[in-house]
């Protein structure tokens, strides 16, 4: 009898060990906005959930961002998808078409953080479909960083207001030695500003007209495209910056090379490490003829694909990462801003560095936020590759602004008009 004992108990052991191994899993996550820093929270993040989750491990992959778009989507067509992916809003169009991310709205709907969930991020993480295909973790708003040095060097006693004043300014500061009036970007992540400049110069917000036409080469757009050209050809901007990427944009800034920077809240983490407070500050983006502005808002987010096989841990790794306390101080690190209402009342956010992305907030009557048309299938590969190609080769003058601007207005228009004729209502 003691020996069946043995024997059961034995197996009964057996039992709740492989019961313990099935229920462990681990989850693939990929992230794509990669910075050393940013990683290394994000670790920290993944580390804490761990620990209150036990039997549950995260498998992070950080993906360089130069690259990121084409190597994700290796990945994907290889069949080697993740549970969670960081989900840039341009992305989006391309896997939720293709049914390849989860519908998220089952899961807010029992989430208790969802009551404070701002009702931005409803919106635009269900640009598809009118599905939560995604849930943002933060805004990316662009103003503008002057410094306050080279202003007063060049006689000048505050940021630009118009886009007048933005390129004059920009010449008095080129007369200095060694000095640019702008850190213009021209490399990887180049779109959205470039085409915030087209549309401030157009007095107008936006992708297209009712009728599914681009006005992106209308033109105002074509002014506000050839401007930035002839900056950049009349010395208001570095050589080099043809090229430059997000990192070399904010170093033009902090080492005090280029006097003026367009950019998200993200770059401010940088800037604020290597100046003092009082050598620089944030303003409103300067206003066009038609007396507005149009910020670019973009976003990322986090999304799960659709065949994941721990969707239920999946889903507690986000919705931990998207809490309101975990959110805010991702928003701190990364520089966005937060997703929850009233995160804005830290006094984090209550300085004049982040002036300038408020002012731009509140006042709609002036600042028109423009998003990306996310719902677009090929968006991604677009703007990723294709129009920062084209727009290098408008800045070295091979081609016009003209050309490149109809280019563009004849792929979207196309890709507008297509899904506009498979979602009539």
């Amino acid at each position: 009898m003691k020996k069946l004992t043995v024997m059961l108990a034995t197996v009964a052991g057996l039992a709740i060990s492989a019961g313990s191994a099935v229920a462990d899993s681990t989850l693939k996550m990929v992230e794509v906005i990669t910075s050393p820093p940013r990683t290394e929270f994000l670790k920290k993040q993944i580390a804490e959930f761990e620990t209150a989750n036990p039997g549950v491990k995260v498998e992070l992959i950080s993906l360089p961002w130069g690259q990121a778009f084409e190597k994700f989507l290796t990945m994907v067509q290889a069949g080697d998808t993740p549970d969670v992916v960081e989900m840039p809003e341009r992305w989006m169009g391309l896997y939720a078409n293709n049914a390849q991310l989860e519908d998220l709205g089952p899961y807010m709907a029992k989430w208790d953080d969802a009551k404070t969930l701002g009702d931005r991020a409803k919106q635009f993480g269900s640009t598809v479909n009118n599905t939560q295909f995604m849930i943002p973790y933060g805004y990316y708003v662009n103003a503008l960083f002057w410094n306050k040095k080279l202003f007063k060097e060049a006689g000048l006693d505050g940021p630009p207001a118009t886009l007048d004043d933005f390129i004059a300014d920009s010449k008095k500061i080129s007369a200095l030695p060694g000095k640019y009036g702008y850190c213009l970007r021209g490399g990887p992540g180049a779109f959205n500003g470039m085409h915030m400049f087209m549309n401030i110069a157009a007095g107008k917000g936006g992708y297209f007209n009712e009728d599914g036409t681009s006005t992106i080469n209308e033109e105002g757009s074509v002014k506000g495209l050839q401007m930035l050209a002839d900056m950049y050809k009349n010395g208001l901007a570095p050589k080099d910056a043809v090229s430059w990427g997000f990192n070399e944009t904010v170093t033009g800034f902090y080492s005090g090379t280029c006097a003026m920077l367009n950019q998200d809240p993200d770059a401010l983490l940088g800037i604020a490490d290597k100046m003092s407070a009082d050598d620089f500050a944030v303003a409103p983006l300067p206003v066009g003829p038609s007396g507005k502005s149009y910020p670019t808002l973009g976003y990322a987010g986090w999304a799960m694909f659709a065949n994941s096989q721990h969707k239920d841990d999946a889903w507690k790794l986000m919705a931990t990462l998207l809490s309101p306390k975990d959110n805010l101080e991702w928003a701190k690190e990364v520089g966005v801003v937060p997703i929850h209402n009233g995160a804005d009342q830290d006094p984090h956010f209550k300085t004049e560095q982040f002036k300038g992305w408020f002012t731009e907030l509140s006042d709609s009557s002036k600042y028109e936020m423009v998003t990306p048309p996310t719902h677009l299938e090929n968006l991604g590969n677009f703007v990723d590759q294709v129009a920062i190609k084209n727009f290098q080769e408008v800045l070295l003058g091979q081609k016009t602004a003209k050309d490149v601007a109809d280019q563009w207005a004849a792929f979207l228009t196309k890709e507008q008009q297509d899904w506009l004729a498979k979602n009539k209502k």
